[in-house]
């Protein structure tokens, strides 16, 4: 179809198009007119999401905005904000759920909730009040849960509370029954102890056996150091040397038989037995100081055995010591952790405050956004116009005219080889 074939369909539809066009038009404006009008008044609310909370210091992070939003309208349009606003505005909350409309903003943080009602200002009053009735759930919404947390923490921070002041009593008595301090200067002492006693020992052990040997010695004593140094031995070797000197001069001078000879001899045979005994004085002098040596070295290892049993009890114990004072730090980290949740749940049970505050109030608006006569026209317009087409096509499919050559050629399928020109109508006044 062409476009001339198009504009003579319209005129030969004109009064069907006109009629169609006006009806419409006539019918919507005369029902926007007879309608009842609808106010609706809008409150705008801000979130601040980007500022930290004042409890836990934690920002919204940008990745759950989205859903943040979307959270929000759930909130506003839930049972709970409506009985908060119906209770404000003393009417029931099955009406105000059915008016509302909740629009978050795609860039921003703003939220715009809307009422509609026939009158303006109540339109108003109930917008504001469910604005507030969102803003007290908000507060409410964050109090409940850390209630409960404090509740929950303050009975672990008892339990908590208890077992530090166990395994401080623990750590406690295992001290005061080891006598254990918290530094390490009487294990120090004890280990000095214990080595002084080992070589106290080994001292003794080296004596008692040089003793020993120089007991077991016997004719040999004489070779001894102890009896060469001795001052008396000296003596008695140098006192044997003359008289033995002396009765050789008399065996040559005088003869074997002489008096003064036998004289010298029987002296000289005293001064053997007195340096004999002295010898043998010396000598059973180191049996007696093996035995004490034996005797101190007992003693002494018995000490020894001791002190190290004693070392290992205090090792034993302070490896103990070791896993209380582990057992303290952790109930101590526990119960600090605890501590600590629990401030931070009183804290946010007694916040007040909420990040949610009113932009913009609404106000009673002075023109009904239902029905909108102007918006109304304009789409009368345009459905009319639709329709008389649509209607003035419909019947020309149903009762096709011959208002062309080419509307000719179309239906007979032959070629069009001359017009008959239309006689004009000459105007009845210029015929007269």
């Amino acid at each position: 179809m062409s476009l001339q074939q198009f504009l003579m369909i319209l005129r030969g539809r004109l009064v069907l198009v006109l009629a169609i066009l006006i009806g419409t038009v006539a019918a919507i404006v005369a029902a926007s007119l007879v309608l009842p009008k609808k106010y609706t008044a809008t409150v705008a609310v801000v979130l601040d999401v980007k500022s930290p909370d004042p409890i836990s210091g934690t920002m919204l992070h940008a990745m759950v905005m989205p859903g943040y939003m979307a959270t929000q309208r759930d909130i506003i349009t839930s049972e709970r904000v409506a009985d908060k606003a119906a209770q404000l505005l003393k009417v029931e909350a099955r009406g105000l759920q059915k008016k509302l409309d909740v629009k978050p903003s795609r860039e921003s943080n703003v939220i715009e909730i809307s009422f509609s009602a026939s009158d303006p200002a109540f339109a108003a009053a109930a917008a504001n009040a469910l604005a507030q009735a969102y803003i007290d759930a908000s507060i409410e919404l964050r109090v409940e849960p850390a209630r409960q947390y404090a509740r929950w923490f303050g009975e672990q921070d008892q339990t908590l509370r208890d077992n530090l002041d166990k395994a401080q009593a623990r750590l406690a008595a295992h001290q005061q029954k080891y006598g254990i301090v918290a530094s390490e200067e009487r294990l120090d002492s004890e280990i000095t102890r214990l080595n002084d006693l080992t070589a106290q020992l080994t001292v003794v052990q080296g004596q008692g056996a040089e003793a020993k040997s120089k007991r077991l010695a016997g004719g040999a004593a004489a070779s001894l150091p102890e009896v060469a140094s001795n001052p008396l031995i000296t003596t008695l070797k140098a006192d044997v040397a003359r008289q033995e000197a002396r009765l050789q001069e008399l065996a040559g001078n005088l003869g074997a038989n002489h008096p003064q000879y036998r004289r010298t001899q029987a002296a000289l045979v005293s001064l053997k037995s007195q340096l004999d005994a002295e010898t043998k004085l010396i000598a059973s002098g180191f049996g007696t100081t093996a035995a004490a040596s034996r005797e101190k070295g007992a003693e002494l290892a018995a000490a020894v055995a001791t002190q190290k049993k004693k070392m290992l009890i205090i090792r034993q114990a302070r490896d103990e010591l070791a896993g209380l004072q582990r057992d303290l730090e952790i109930a101590q980290r526990a119960y600090e952790g605890m501590s600590q949740r629990l401030m931070q749940s009183r804290l946010e049970s007694q916040v007040v405050q909420t990040n949610v505050s009113i932009l913009a109030p609404a106000h009673a608006p002075t023109d009904p956004s239902f029905p909108n006569l102007l918006l109304n026209t304009v789409a009368a317009i345009f459905l009319g116009t639709f329709g008389a087409l649509g209607a003035a096509f419909a019947l020309e499919l149903i009762d096709r005219r011959v208002r062309s050559p080419q509307d000719v050629a179309e239906m007979l399928q032959l070629p069009v080889f001359g017009v008959v020109p239309r006689r004009r109508r000459v105007p009845l006044l210029l015929l007269r």
